[in-house]
């Protein structure tokens, strides 16, 4: 591994690891320190019945704990940006890899055949020549290179969508009193940012996680150190609850905190433990000796 690109790996790993710190410890420390104690849990509670007084009477009143908060969730995933891309240059350079150790193994096997066995011997490097890589290598790239648009999509949905929803809630919480009435396009546009968001953004990061998981599995130790496979299988289940999440959000788009309550958390701390599992491994790569 040439070390221009692994730096760039050690480099995006920190960021990785801080996204993912960020979202394992930081925004739910946030929440239960500085918040929850100020009363966020309950009045987002009423959102989820319907009801929205509350809970911007809350914002008018807690407006900068409530930008803390989104900041620091805004910031984790905006540091995952380069992350579908470095997931799918990490494919392409093991098949590479792997593609390389075959054909050296096949240089070897062909110094040692007899002459005896050299029609045999021809026949197979025929076939074996159509390819010109690993099995299923191009399929692989061909869905990595989906996977990493998906995932790089997914981010742009998250973050964006949660800027947007900051924004929003930020204008609509700074000039509400208990004088006032919600706006009856209050409940549509919160569900859209939600669902922009999460169903959207979240639906996009299950595919990427889904489609890195699979080829990296499909491999398995013929390609990828056992490490990675564990990983492969965290993408995967971190996919399945995210796709879960997704649907649960647009199912109740009339309160979609209702269907984050059940999903989206779980799912948010498989992909942010997927994440620093990546980090960590990035952060440890070794030059090839």
């Amino acid at each position: 591994m040439k070390r221009s690109f692994l730096s760039r790996l050690h480099t995006h790993g920190i960021y990785y690891l801080i996204g993912a710190l960020l979202l394992l410890v930081g925004v739910p420390l946030y929440q239960f320190t500085i918040l929850n104690p100020e009363g966020y849990n309950t009045a987002l509670a009423t959102v989820s019945k319907g009801s929205f007084v509350t809970y911007l009477l809350w914002l008018q009143a807690h407006l900068g704990q409530f930008l803390g908060y989104r900041v620091l969730l805004i910031m984790s995933f905006a540091l995952l940006l380069s992350l579908p891309f470095t997931v799918f240059r990490i494919i392409v350079a093991q098949e590479i890899l792997g593609r390389e150790d075959v054909e050296q193994e096949k240089l070897v096997n062909d110094a040692a055949t007899t002459a005896s066995d050299e029609e045999d011997d021809n026949e197979n490097r025929d076939e074996e020549e159509t390819d010109g890589m690993p099995p299923y290598a191009w399929r692989g790239r061909g869905f990595a290179v989906l996977a990493a648009w998906a995932g790089l999509t997914g981010v742009i949905f998250v973050t964006g969508g949660t800027i947007l929803s900051t924004l929003y809630l930020f204008i609509i919480g700074s000039s509400f009193s208990s004088h006032a009435t919600v706006e009856g396009a209050f409940s549509g546009l919160s569900s859209t940012f939600d669902i922009l968001t999460y169903t959207v953004g979240g639906g996009l990061l299950a595919t990427a996680l889904l489609f890195f998981g699979a080829i990296i599995a499909s491999r398995g130790r013929h390609l990828w150190p056992g490490i990675w496979v564990l990983f492969s299988y965290l993408a995967i289940a971190g996919a399945a609850l995210l796709s879960g999440s997704a649907v649960a959000v647009a199912t109740v788009a009339s309160a979609p905190a209702e269907g984050q309550a059940t999903l989206t958390s779980p799912a948010i701390l498989i992909f942010a433990l997927w994440v620093l599992w990546l980090g960590i491994m990035l952060v440890r790569l070794k030059p090839e000796p």
